[in-house]
């Protein structure tokens, strides 16, 4: 399978109820911002304020960020996208969104989450209102290819393999994640031998599964059992993990520590038990804004993250949606990817 085939599975939407949490997404396939407002009296001139994690129904803690145009910052920006006074930023989760990522707020029109917030925190810095665009996942390349979207931010995975078309400034871990009871004690440490014993579920054809059947395979080898379940959906999955038939679930980082949010409250409450790398054991995969290669945008892009690294308005980000555990120390510039090997 494809990364890019990989990339999709990951990005289904956890459950049935998430699905409803993201209703009418498919309506809404292009949006000017009503999440930034000129900032109040008071701010440096120029300056926005984003509403990080609004109208998300408690998927975030919603906080106010206050961000400065960078002049340095915007003076490297191409010219004719200074001149648009816009950055077009492009996800790819239609048809029904995916929590934390991005999804239809509880106003039923305005895109949330994790992805275009950032992509808006970045709009800030460059003094350029950001104007959504959210397609299918193969679609938002087709907009990156076309020039309708300035950059990519959904969840896109540096890859050596689309670096032939595209450039990257780096911003999250790409983790993937064990969910498990509360109640458990056990925990993923990096070492594939706390898996002996267990059984785990797992999507089909998915990059985690990939992972978890060279676990399996190695410790068949070592005499030791790994027991790998498949359900059709995410929700039967939940309902064997609060059942006790499976001792956690494996999937995409950002996915767990959604779920693990919405289930705090329930009786049946889970963790995050551990993450490893999306790229694998020799290599910490990394999430990126994605632009058309060679077009200019991808080191004001790092720039702009870092400075916002630096000002703490990204923990700020990190915190809101519950992916602190996905923080970089600074945004790269196409650093190294996934292997055409393994992409």
């Amino acid at each position: 399978m494809s990364s890019s085939a990989f990339r999709r599975a990951r990005l289904i939407p956890l459950s049935a109820a998430l699905i409803a949490l993201a209703g009418g997404l498919s309506a809404c396939a292009s949006s000017s911002d009503s999440k930034t407002t000129p900032a109040a009296a008071g701010a440096p001139a120029g300056s926005t304020t984003v509403a990080v994690g609004a109208l998300s129904n408690g998927s975030a803690t919603p906080v106010s960020i206050t961000v400065a145009q960078v002049a340095s910052i915007r003076a490297e920006l191409p010219a004719d996208v200074v001149k648009s006074g816009e950055l077009t930023i492009g996800l790819g989760l239609l048809p029904s969104g995916s929590p934390p990522l991005g999804f239809v707020g509880t106003d039923q029109k305005t895109l949330t989450g994790s992805e275009p917030d950032l992509g808006r925190l970045v709009a800030a810095v460059f003094g350029l209102k950001p104007v959504i665009n959210n397609a299918t996942w193969d679609n938002l390349f087709v907009g990156l290819d076309s020039g309708k979207n300035d950059l990519g931010f959904s969840n896109i995975t540096d890859t050596e393999q689309r670096k032939t078309k595209y450039d990257f400034a780096s911003y999250r871990q790409d983790n993937l994640g064990f969910e498990a009871p509360k109640s458990s004690t056990w925990t993923f440490t990096g070492d594939y031998h706390v898996l002996a014993g267990k059984t785990i579920s797992v999507g089909a054809g998915t990059n985690q599964e990939k992972i978890l059947l060279k676990w399996q395979s190695q410790l068949q080898a070592e005499g030791k059992k790994l027991t790998i379940k498949y359900f059709q959906d995410n929700n039967s999955a939940y309902l064997a993990l609060a059942s006790g038939k499976i001792d956690a679930n494996f999937g995409p980082n950002p996915g767990v520590v959604y779920h693990v949010t919405q289930t705090a409250k329930t009786p049946n409450p889970t963790r995050d038990a551990g993450t490893f790398s999306g790229a694998g054991a020799s290599l910490q995969g990394l999430i990126a804004a994605t632009t058309k290669k060679g077009d200019g945008l991808a080191q004001p892009t790092a720039d702009a993250i870092n400075y916002l690294i630096k000002n703490g308005d990204y923990a700020k980000w990190l915190a809101a949606w519950n992916l602190t555990n996905e923080g970089v120390t600074s945004s790269l510039v196409n650093p190294p990817g996934l292997p055409l090997t393994n992409s």
